[in-house]
């Protein structure tokens, strides 16, 4: 759905460009340099070691688990993985960098191209990847106002990061965050990456423009260390706003780094954008080239999981699902797993898919849980199905059931007969019975047909919602318990229709 910002676009005749850097915390648990722990959370300054610090003498050595974890992004988005890659020195200086440069890489990343595919509403989108290389992470300074001063916490210094690189492609705050979506699933799918925006294992930086279209890219300024989804659109749409109110009146944009304050909902510059001649790059001295034989790529594929984009394809060829349900049934592993279960106890793909995305996601919603929390299992739903295809109990019945079995305590049935023979026991129960009784079917439509002489008039004078009105009160006359393909024939057959 477009925001207000791209409404406003279209009529400010003004394009929107998006690209992204992100820096996905690697899931190794030591750096990537160094022995030292990456634990989140420790007392500052009790994860550096000597490595991490600088200290003299001191040599980097390469973490192994880091470049597989590379090779496993590489192969999740279809890039090429580039055989031999090489580090580099990027110089700068802040305090919570000892050595005064960061070890990165240049000119020749590990993971080069590929694509992020999603959707964006109902419509397919790809974003092309630049690259994706491994670099370490810097230290983080502390703060104190209340006292006056500045401390330095080097636990984060050399901790493991892969920066994904876009094209600017993404044309909308939407297209953004559906993209920042996909990409987040791809790395805690793959177990690469937690996903932990709140501790900065994923933190995306935006670098938004505007232009006329079909003119050249405007200058862009970068929204650095994005942590959560919302403050992500809110933050883009309103540098939009604030790029094109600077151009129509007459000031030239120029390079920045901003940040986002959320409690404002406005960005504010943080320091003038360098670019890449300022950090003065070179091959680092101490790093040999990173050199990735095919043989360890095939080793590596082979351990992978099945990817959400090849699962999404074989849900829509093997169960007959649209493209879009396929995709949103694999927006995560644990969600991918309950769709699969509860199909192949019920062998109604299509009804657990819709089921799965309405009743089921309403009520986590509400509840706001994950699907692995979910209070009615995957055998659950699949028994409840089964029992709409028998004709046990109609739609409505079987929303009864669903809610029943939501807020029930104790543990779930161990097998797909227990959770049938479950549902069936609640139906007699709870009186949610399917009435299919004809006689007793055509007493309760002859009746209401008789009460409701306007409705009836309107519908034989060509008014289908009157029709609709009648079998309203009719299933309201059954308690909701009449079956509606049934009550449709009789009405049709009683009205002469």
């Amino acid at each position: 759905m477009a925001s207000d910002i791209q409404k406003s676009l279209l009529v400010g005749g003004y394009e929107v460009v998006i690209g992204f850097e992100t820096h996905a915390q690697l899931s190794t648990q030591s750096k990537i340099f160094s022995r030292a722990a990456t634990a989140f959370g420790a007392e500052p300054n009790t994860q550096a070691c000597a490595v991490d610090l600088a200290l003299p003498g001191t040599l980097p050595v390469m973490n192994k688990g880091a470049v597989e974890r590379a090779i496993q992004f590489g192969l999740a988005i279809g890039a090429h993985i580039a055989e031999r890659s090489i580090f580099a020195r990027k110089n700068y200086f802040y305090p919570d960098l000892p050595k005064g440069y960061q070890i990165s890489q240049f000119e020749i990343p590990v993971v080069q191209g590929g694509a992020v595919e999603f959707f964006l509403g109902e419509e397919k989108k790809s974003v092309r990847l630049v690259r994706a290389h491994l670099e370490e992470d810097a230290g983080k300074s502390l703060h104190e106002d209340f006292i006056g001063q500045s401390g330095i916490d080097l636990n984060r210094a050399g901790t493991p990061l892969l920066e994904i690189v876009t094209e600017p492609d993404m044309r909308s705050s939407a297209e953004a965050v559906a993209y920042a979506k996909e990409l987040h699933k791809i790395v805690t799918w793959i177990c690469i990456c937690d996903g932990n925006m709140q501790e900065g294992s994923f933190r995306c930086d935006a670098n938004v423009s505007v232009r006329k279209p079909g003119a050249p890219l405007g200058t862009r300024r970068e929204i650095k260390n994005l942590n959560s989804f919302k403050f992500m659109q809110q933050a883009i749409d309103y540098e939009v706003r604030w790029q094109i109110e600077q151009i129509e009146d007459g000031h030239a944009i120029e390079q920045a780094t901003v940040l986002f304050n959320p409690d404002t909902g406005e960005t504010r510059a943080m320091r003038s954008k360098e670019d890449a001649a300022d950090y003065r790059y070179f091959p680092d001295p101490d790093l040999p080239p990173l050199c990735i034989a095919p043989s360890w790529i095939d080793e590596v594929r082979a351990r992978m999981a099945e990817l959400p984009r090849a699962m999404a394809a074989r849900f829509s060829s093997e169960y007959g699902l649209s493209d879009y349900d396929a995709a949103l049934l694999t927006q995560s592993q644990a969600l991918a797993r309950y769709f699969e279960a509860s199909t192949l106890a019920c062998a109604q793909p299509k009804l657990c898919a819709n089921w799965i995305l309405g009743e089921l996601s309403a009520a986590l919603n509400a509840a706001e849980l994950d699907i692995a929390q979910s209070r009615v299992s995957p055998l659950q739903l699949a028994a409840i199905i089964a029992a709409l295809g028998k004709g046990l109990v109609n739609g409505s019945g079987a929303k009864t059931l669903f809610k029943e079995l939501w807020n029930a305590t104790g543990t779930g049935p161990a097998d797909f007969a227990q959770a049938c023979a479950e549902v069936e026991r609640l139906v007699g129960e709870k009186d949610l019975g399917q009435m299919n009784d004809s006689a007793a079917l055509e007493k309760i439509v002859a009746e209401v047909i008789a009460a409701n002489a306007k409705n009836v008039e309107e519908f034989r004078a060509g008014k289908e919602k009157a029709f609709n009105a009648l079998v309203g009160q009719i299933m309201k006359a059954s308690k909701g318990r009449a079956n509606p393909q049934q009550v449709n024939e009789l009405l049709r057959a009683q009205l002469g229709a």
